[in-house]
């Protein structure tokens, strides 16, 4: 009997579950997803299995694409049901375990490149009202000679053409940016802005700062990464699905003080954990080793782990871990860590925690690619010092001192005593992992198989009903 604070469950029991609610399928598959183009893309690269990765809202439509390019491909299409990771990042793992020779990528895309199978974006065309956001462009800037720059989110890139034939004529300092995939553009000419898969030239004399920018697409992982990025540049923006333009209010300077706090928390900490967040961006493997290290020579230890898609769950079980920095595309790597047990930051903050010679200069880097040798921000770590002659400082999170430079890191090796022991009866020597040895210690391991301990028994019919009112249980009034 139900009654206002409680009920026996018998109606969620009873209900009928439908289809998840997806995306309808589209009437104009064709041209919202580019079969033309795509089907080209394999036959002209002679692919015989194929794999298809939709975003969890265009999953709907996966069936009938699908059947669509094997009809007019001949090859067999194969559908990733779920991503390793973000879905903006080609998963190039799964596609490897379905034994595919390419990869079409639907939907909104971070444009990182991939090092491993040929890849086609095809980003589906979401409709676009171009003359209510040529309207809105002329009401933030009604002076006719300011200078901006047009981003867009993939989805609308294809409507960009259109815009730019409107507000050309009435704004000469109008610069439209256009979507490059990967490392496809090639070298930029100078003067010339390449990050994240959008090209554009600069020509004004003081440079990026001197411009406004106008985007054109939802609130997002996307334009957060932009507004961070250009931070000395006003932004504004129009959401199609609103018709609304406004400024952006979004306080730039306050997001990056908390980027900034979490720094101090970087420098505190004495164990990091380094989340794998992306198997297939160019250049991870990289950056794991340089930020392995990077820790090494500041006295602390690292942990690399490999969870899929960070969540506080999962990581709530590193309880020895003081901080975490994933390493993901530049899209996902500002995760919003506030309702983790540890921060999460990102390899920028890392190493302006770590790298004594990395100064704090206004520009904030989401790609990590740009901190590896040889890219544009890349800054060489300072000879160490002996711990003796370190300069110490304060903390500004614990009040505690710290050492403030790179020390000489710690022997290579344990003594012989230490680090090998007598693992069984065959005097078999194992080597000691310090991590293996503090697991062993806690008296919470995670779950164990115990293979051929735990004693076979018959299976037997369990109790019926729910835990309020089992059917073997009296029923009181």
């Amino acid at each position: 009997m139900a009654t206002a604070f409680s009920s026996d469950g018998e109606a969620a029991l009873q209900r009928e579950l439908g289809p998840v609610a997806a995306a309808a399928p589209r009437g104009d598959l064709d041209g919202f997803y580019e079969m033309g183009r795509a089907a080209a893309f394999v036959r002209g690269g002679g692919f015989r299995k194929v794999a298809l990765q939709f975003p969890d809202e265009l999953l709907a439509d996966a069936a009938p694409v699908a059947a669509r390019m094997e009809a007019a491909t001949g090859a067999e299409m194969y559908i990733l049901g779920d991503t390793t990771y973000g879905s903006c990042c080609v998963d190039e793992v799964a596609a490897e375990h379905a034994g595919a020779e390419a990869v079409l990528h639907y939907g909104p895309a971070c444009l990182s490149p991939c090092g491993k199978l040929p890849v086609l974006h095809v980003f589906g065309r979401q409709p676009l009202d171009i003359g209510r956001c040529a309207e809105a462009f002329r009401e933030l800037y009604p002076d006719r000679q300011s200078r901006v720059v047009v981003l867009s989110d993939v989805v609308y890139a294809h409507a960009m053409g259109e815009l730019e034939q409107q507000l050309c004529p009435e704004y000469p300092n109008i610069v439209f940016s256009r979507v490059v995939c990967g490392d496809s553009a090639g070298p930029a000419p100078p003067g010339t802005v390449q990050q994240f898969g959008r090209q554009f030239l600069v020509e004004a004399d003081g440079g990026l700062q001197d411009c406004a920018m106008f985007y054109v697409g939802a609130e997002g992982l996307a334009l957060t990464s932009f507004m961070l990025t250009w931070n000395r540049c006003p932004f504004s923006s129009f959401d199609p699905t609103t018709g609304c333009g406004r400024h952006e209010t979004l306080n730039v300077n306050r997001a990056l003080m908390r980027r900034l706090y979490l720094v101090e928390w970087a420098r505190d900490a004495r164990v990091v954990g380094i989340l794998v967040g992306t198997l297939g961006v160019v250049g991870y493997l990289d950056v794991l080793q340089h930020l392995r290290e990077l820790l090494r020579q500041a006295g602390k230890r690292s942990y690399t782990l490999a969870v899929g898609k960070p969540n506080p769950a999962k990581l709530a079980n590193f309880l020895e871990v003081d901080i975490f920095v994933l390493v993901a595309c530049a899209q996902n790597s500002l995760l919003n860590s506030s309702d983790f047990y540890r921060p999460v930051v990102t390899p920028y903050e890392l190493e302006l925690a770590c790298n004594p010679a990395r100064e704090w200069t206004g520009n904030y880097l989401t790609d990590f690619r740009d901190l590896l040798p040889g890219a544009c921000a890349h800054v060489e770590l300072p000879p160490a010092v002996p711990a003796a002659e370190a300069v110490p400082d304060i903390s500004l999170i614990t009040g505690e001192m710290r050492a403030a430079h790179l020390c000489d890191p710690p022997a290579p090796q344990l003594p012989p005593s230490i680090a090998l022991a007598c693992r069984d009866q065959t005097r078999a020597l194992a080597e000691i992992s310090p991590a293996a040895s503090f697991l062993e210690s806690r008296s919470w391991r995670g779950l164990e198989q115990q293979l051929g301990q735990t004693p076979v028994s018959k299976v037997v019919q369990g109790r019926r009903g729910i835990a309020i009112a089992y059917e073997d249980e009296g029923h009181e009034q």
